[in-house]
């Protein structure tokens, strides 16, 4: 099998990669993507996202022991599916704050990525609400559609502690302040890449989707040039370039199975050096959430089965995305780009994880300083790879964390939750013991960056040191954490990197026409 050009992932970068490529009718695109189809009756459903943990559609990858957080191992899930972890998150649209583009390359600035943000974006609600989200975009982000009345207590607990609104689309530059959050989801269902991007190409021949398609390595010839990928029975052929898609743990992972990283570790793992690139898979990071949560005085919604209305009208719990509602702060209190996430929930778990009439406040690290590597544990493709976040190995991480659950707890204290809920689940914890409670409890939200980071891994047009014809976009080359959710980080970053291959189309012989009359591009 041969193509033009060869994207591994079929996530939220990937599935933009490929339908942009795709609209260029004289080249050819393969898609691949190592799960199935987007078919599992959970991820149409927003609620249903607590469902997709675990199961087939997730790679459910865990962290190695972690030593700073009393060597507990961290669940990882990651989407295993047409739309990636876009067709199993919790769907929160927020592209984050200027300054978190401080840290790319300068083509890179938020005055540089704000089109293609924009270009992403289909704004679903009022047209006086719509901020500057964008309008025609592949990807419907859409208003809350039946809130909790929770929810909107939190906001009004939001402007007592003296936080200011910042509207219903979180579009940027500056997002301090509290709103809910607006979701990737079209007519109360979810939405992911794969609906906006893919199923509006499949009609086009020259895109190929291959599903159950694992990549075991890319393949580089003598001179360092990618020529495709190897599958477990085939190997798909790229004339011009392989884009890796795969996502902060699959593109460092291929990359290191192919040979591209630490010669010394490579060898320890039984993999022959091919290119000299240490950085791959160093500075892997993560934002952690500490969930606060409160028992309610009376049954909560989400405990009652609401699967009738939401057939019927696509109303009710079932149309949450579980964190309906945000705020963005300094947890010092000091000026400037916020480094704590709240997240509000209108639903709690006890610690055997089962459901419990409640609500649960969430504090997030936004830009942790803590840092991590992936490493491979062995050559074998199938063997998943050793993650290590890092996470807590530093000091100042704690202690925002800990001004952040203060900072919570006046909000769960206001006079506009405070009715509303018997207290917590669990103690909180005394004031010198903070720092340990959240080395007990604190767990991933679900957005790995920086293992394939720009600069040390990546050029600024996503070109692989050491390496032609291949290229990396996807969150793993985010340097550092942004003040916002990955999610529509990476779907920017697809969308901008299909613009960058195309521009460098010219570089490559014009494509000739085979006697089908299908273009076929000539090296």
């Amino acid at each position: 099998m041969e193509f033009d050009y060869v994207v591994v992932g079929a996530g939220s970068a990937g599935c933009a990669v490929a339908a942009r490529l795709s609209e260029d009718p004289t080249v050819t695109v393969a898609l691949l993507e190592a799960g199935g189809p987007d078919d599992h009756p959970d991820i149409r459903v927003p609620l249903g996202a607590l469902d997709l943990i675990g199961s087939e559609v997730d790679w459910d990858f865990g962290t190695l022991p972690q030593p700073h957080l009393g060597g507990r191992e961290v669940r990882w899930p990651r989407g295993r599916v047409l739309g990636g972890s876009s067709a199993t998150n919790f769907q929160m649209w927020v592209p984050g704050h200027a300054e978190d583009f401080t840290s790319w390359p300068p083509s890179w600035s938020w005055e540089r990525v704000r089109p293609w943000f924009r270009r992403t974006e289909h704004w679903a609600g009022p047209a006086d609400d719509r901020g500057a989200l964008g309008l025609g975009g592949p990807l419907w982000i859409s208003p809350q559609r039946d809130p909790d009345p929770s929810s909107l207590r939190f906001l009004r607990a939001c402007a007592e502690a003296g936080l200011a609104p910042i509207g219903d689309t979180l579009a940027g530059p500056d997002n301090r302040g509290y709103a809910l959050a607006p979701v990737t989801q079209r007519d109360g269902a979810r939405w992911s890449s794969a609906d906006g991007y893919l199923r509006p190409a499949l009609h086009r021949p020259n895109l190929t989707v291959l599903t159950g398609a694992q990549a075991h390595r890319v393949l580089l010839d003598a001179g360092h040039h990618a020529t495709g990928v190897r599958l477990a029975d085939r190997t798909v052929a790229a004339r011009r370039e392989v884009v890796l898609s795969a996502g902060a743990v699959g593109s460092p992972h291929l990359l290191l199975l192919s040979g591209i990283g630490d010669p010394e570790d490579l060898r320890a793992a039984g993999v022959r050096p091919r290119v000299d690139l240490p950085a791959v898979g160093r500075g892997l990071h993560d934002h952690m959430i500490l969930d606060l949560a409160v028992r309610a005085d009376d049954a909560t919604r989400f405990l009652q089965d609401g699967r009738e209305r939401y057939q019927r009208d696509r109303m009710g719990p079932l149309t949450s995305n579980i964190g309906e509602a945000v705020a963005f702060l300094r947890a010092d209190g000091a000026a400037g780009a916020p480094d704590v996430e709240l997240i509000w929930s209108p639903m709690a778990f006890d610690d055997t994880g089962t459901p419990i009439p409640g609500y649960t406040l969430g504090v997030v690290l936004l830009r942790p300083r803590s840092r991590g590597r992936l490493t491979l544990d062995t050559a074998d493709p199938d063997t998943v790879p050793r993650i290590d976040p890092g996470y807590l190995t530093d000091d100042a991480d704690v202690r925002t964390f800990v001004a952040g659950v203060r900072f919570a707890e006046r909000i769960l204290d206001s006079a506009a939750l405070r009715t509303l809920h018997q207290g917590p689940v669990a103690p909180w914890p005394a004031d010198d013991t903070v720092a340990e409670y959240v080395r007990q409890r604190a767990q991933t939200l679900f957005h790995p960056v920086g293992s394939c980071r720009f600069g040390d891994v990546v050029d600024a047009d996503l070109r692989v040191r050491g390496v032609t014809g291949l290229r990396v976009a996807d969150a793993s080359v985010i340097p550092k954490a942004p003040r916002g959710h990955t999610h529509a980080h990476a779907v920017m970053i697809g969308e901008r990197a299909a613009d960058l291959i195309r521009a460098a189309a010219t570089s490559y012989p014009r494509a000739e026409e085979a006697s089908d009359g299908r273009p076929v591009a000539s090296r």
